[in-house]
């Protein structure tokens, strides 16, 4: 059976560069702890971006302020054409519809089944579907996708690791996302497991077109997902380019990325 390192990396799909999120000259510091310090990314539609960058370097802050969790002290956030600072509550949650998050720890509800956990997102956001949409079978969907059918009666503690990774991804595809923001897909998984979550996450974005932002310290994940990678060192987008070109670099501050 192939581990992780065995994955043929991914081709680039995009036949354009329509931007579909753009971040430029991202401040936000907390008190005298300058986390980032003019950070700047562009994500393209249909592509696989992944954002590299060790525990404390602003990751999870960046993510934060992508999708209007914590204000940035300056710098511009764009989010398919809309400047998320600009936009008011009701705005921001309508635009959160079109955007996925795949949370690290998969955040499932441990009182609800599969179903139900797959269910909240679509009463939560009501105004996104028909009224009379069968939700039924938008669960069953999901679930199809990430071949977990069976388990739609099941609750969390029935599940594997990785099965609850792969529901969280239905919970998230559910939503019908134009945007996937992954947190660490393959933290805590064994090789095995990470190797076919990695597989689903090409599958999807195949099916649906989805452009993905991908968090991960995860480097076999990083060269079989990313078709470009940003390293986030010191606050700012330190290095950027394929896989392969990053780890030719003799930057000292790059290599450390690729040591093994």
């Amino acid at each position: 059976m192939k581990t992780v390192k065995e994955i043929s990396p991914v081709k680039n799909p995009r036949t354009d560069l329509e931007e579909v999120i753009s971040i430029q000259n991202l401040k936000k510091s907390f008190g005298d702890n300058h986390v980032l310090n003019g950070f700047n990314m562009k994500l393209y539609k249909g592509e696989n971006l992944v954002i590299m960058g060790k525990s404390g370097s602003g990751k999870s802050v960046m993510i934060k302020c992508l999708v209007g969790l914590m204000q940035a002290d300056s710098g511009t956030i764009t989010v398919m054409g809309k400047n998320i600072t600009e936009l008011d509550r009701e705005a921001l949650d309508e635009l959160r519809t079109d955007i996925g998050f795949l949370f690290q720890g998969s955040a499932l509800y441990d009182s609800m089944t599969v179903r139900e956990n797959l269910e909240f997102p679509l009463r939560r956001h009501k105004n996104k579907f028909d009224k009379n949409i069968d939700t039924e079978a938008l669960v069953m969907e999901a679930l199809e996708n990430v071949g977990l059918a069976h388990t739609v009666d099941l609750m969390p503690s029935e599940l594997s690791g990785g099965m609850k990774r792969r529901v969280a991804l239905a919970r998230t595809l559910i939503m019908k996302p134009k945007i996937i923001l992954y947190d660490e897909p393959t933290s805590g998984l064994d090789p095995i497991t990470s190797k076919e979550i990695i597989e689903l996450m090409r599958s999807i974005q195949n099916k649906y077109q989805t452009s993905s932002l991908i968090i991960t310290h995860d480097v076999d994940c990083a060269r079989v997902i990313s078709e470009r990678m940003i390293l986030l060192v010191d606050g700012i987008d330190y290095a950027e380019g394929t896989f392969n070109e990053l780890s030719k670099v003799t930057d000292p501050k790059v290599r450390a990325f690729f040591k093994q």
